[in-house]
């Protein structure tokens, strides 16, 4: 009798220590679950940072390149905050405000810029029409040919 107690303590006290052992290893597996969903945040936190940094810097319309290596998601997420950017510069002023125009404070009102790229009629706001062809030459406001700039097609000659 006494040796059948003796052998059920021995169960009882090998079950205590399994199962300490399971609580350890199932506390370990959440907490390597936990430091890996906190790595993934951060990882698609400054994927959309760097997103939003691109609006800012290409303007409306991502390059090709760039787009298609962004997941739907992304492309979705751009869409909202580009809507939301627009909307909220309409709402400054009357005809509303344009933030994204000139990231650094202009040295001179125009520019001298040469054009990259084929790109055809640009219409200047006083209603000037200029062809921008490869490789031409233009002195423009650098307000309206910023855009151009930051898109590729044109680039600020420094002089």
């Amino acid at each position: 009798m006494k040796a059948l107690y003796d052998q059920n303590q021995t169960d009882v006290s090998a079950t205590v220590e399994g199962e300490r052992g399971l609580f350890s290893g199932v506390q370990f597996r959440h907490t390597c679950l936990e430091r890996n969903k906190r790595c993934l945040l951060a990882y698609l936190f400054n994927r959309l940072a760097i997103i939003r940094n691109m609006r800012w810097e290409f303007g409306s319309v991502l390059p090709a390149d760039v787009r298609q290596n962004l997941s739907e998601q992304e492309v979705q997420w751009f869409t909202k905050y580009n809507k939301s950017l627009a909307s909220y510069m309409r709402s400054l002023g009357n005809d509303g405000l344009d933030l994204t125009q000139d990231r650094k404070p202009p040295k001179s009102l125009y520019i001298e810029v040469r054009c990259l790229v084929d790109h055809g009629e640009f219409e200047t706001e006083d209603g000037t029409v200029i062809v921008l062809k490869k490789n031409s030459q233009h002195f423009l406001q650098r307000s309206q040919c910023e855009q151009l700039i930051r898109q590729g097609v044109l680039e600020h000659i420094l002089s």
